[in-house]
């Protein structure tokens, strides 16, 4: 089935309380990324008609969403007077005959998991798996290899209750079947709400087919407490992670060590144990060493740590990053700095080594500004550069300096000091020694 044929409808307008959260549930992030952007990434590879239901705090996810996508439909809907998943369906329409309706709080979803239901023939298609502890989830009715109906926990018997066939949330409608009972939906059940599985009722009444589909756990098992929202992470993150040792990366006790979706690797790269890699990183041939942070930054041809810190962008390349040295929005080419520095808000070329110590004084309490260094500078220990500031290329930074001047002239030295002062048999006098 091809991208045109289908349309994909994600319902993401709950409040998900069981997040005990201000945050609207499908805003929570995983590996970096809204639980709602990994599962509109996934429908954007299945189907070009993408819509999202929204109500609770709609203009925080419809901005959010905004930001990774410019060809997903909104829909708003109307939770005070239709609440509910069938309540989300009223007012949606879609481009194609079959509809394809996913939950925002499923963020393990993939493309190659969603095959069952584009590869069977059914008037509705619906996911189910079961489970050991079905507390939580509408309880799937079964007979002769067809669903007869679903069952949400807060209005199931007690028998019904003992049933580990679960709903995933997951079904495959055409067009005409959501137009025709949508509509007909009623609220008479302890919740007063609109569900969408009462489709699967009405349906069966009519005499229709219902296939249920066995899907596994681990993708489509949705988020609903923080313990999901970890044991969700946890998933993506040996997924992510499994991926790119496919690829050649080499990575020492990869359970220790995290890296967000987004992450980008080129080459053979080495990430030491402990390292939490963010954001939209790229790292080609390098070397990460143990407990290094690094975030939204390019890093090319280097190695950085152990204990270092890249802040956000930066772009580092042919460089050695060493022990507790800290970068922020910087750019360093061919260049070392072993330990115990913070370079910020600056530009550092090639051949320049940055002593034990080293700091950029780059921020006034108001504004922040830029430190340029050229090429071949010697920058001695424990020396203070305040900005803004122009080093050029050649010269040396005594060490202890604090540089204040504006810029320093190719082949200089830049020493301040103060002369030391010795006073003989101080010790003595002072601990009452002699």
């Amino acid at each position: 089935m091809n991208r045109d044929s289908i349309s994909i409808v994600i319902l993401a307008a709950g409040k998900g309380s069981r997040m005990k959260s201000p945050k609207a549930k499908v805003l929570h992030t995983v590996c970096g990324k809204e639980m709602l952007y990994h599962i509109i990434k996934t429908a954007r590879e299945v189907s070009s008609d993408v819509t999202v239901v929204v109500a609770h705090q709609k203009e925080a996810v419809v901005e959010q969403m905004g930001r990774y996508f410019d060809d997903i439909n909104f829909v708003t809907q109307d939770a005070q007077n239709f609440p509910g998943t069938g309540g989300a369906m009223k007012g949606v329409v879609v481009k194609n005959e079959k509809v394809l309706v996913l939950n925002g709080d499923m963020p393990l979803v993939v493309a190659s998991s969603l095959e069952g239901f584009l590869n069977k023939s059914s008037d509705i298609i619906m996911s189910i798996f079961d489970l050991q502890n079905p507390d939580g989830y509408g309880r799937v009715i079964i007979q002769n290899d067809e669903a007869q109906k679903i069952v949400e926990q807060k209005d199931a018997s007690a028998d019904e209750l003992k049933i580990t066939t679960v709903n995933a949330g997951i079904y495959l409608f055409s067009k005409t079947i959501l137009e025709k009972y949508i509509p007909l939906l009623k609220n008479d059940n302890v919740q007063k709400e609109y569900y969408l599985t009462d489709v699967i009722s009405m349906a069966r009444a009519d005499g229709l087919k219902i296939t249920p589909l066995l899907v596994d756990e681990e993708h489509f098992k949705g988020v609903n407490s923080k313990k999901d929202l970890s044991d969700s992470e946890v998933l993506m993150q040996n997924k992510i992670k499994a991926e790119w040792m496919e690829n050649g990366v080499i990575m020492q006790l990869p359970q220790t060590i995290y890296i967000e979706e987004g992450v980008v690797f080129e080459g053979e790269c080495i990430v030491e144990n402990g390292c939490r890699i963010t954001g939209s990183t790229l790292i080609k041939e390098s070397h990460i060493k143990a407990h290094s942070v690094i975030e939204d930054s390019i890093i090319k041809n280097s190695d950085i740590g152990p204990m270092a810190h890249i802040r956000p962008a930066s772009y580092i390349e042919d460089t050695h990053i060493g022990n507790f040295v800290e970068i922020k929005k910087s750019s360093l080419k061919s260049v070392k700095a072993g330990h115990l520095s913070y370079i910020g808000d600056s530009e550092v070329n090639e051949g320049t080594n940055i002593g034990a110590g080293v700091i950029t004084c780059n921020y006034d309490g108001i504004k922040k500004y830029k430190t340029i260094i050229g090429k071949n500078v010697f920058v001695g220990s424990d020396s203070q550069l305040v900005a803004p500031l122009i080093i050029e290329d050649n010269v040396m930074i005594a060490a202890g300096t604090t540089v204040t001047s504006g810029k320093i002239e190719s082949g200089s030295l830049a020493i301040s000091r103060v002369d030391i002062r010795t006073i003989k048999g101080f010790y003595f006098k002072f601990f009452c020694k002699k």
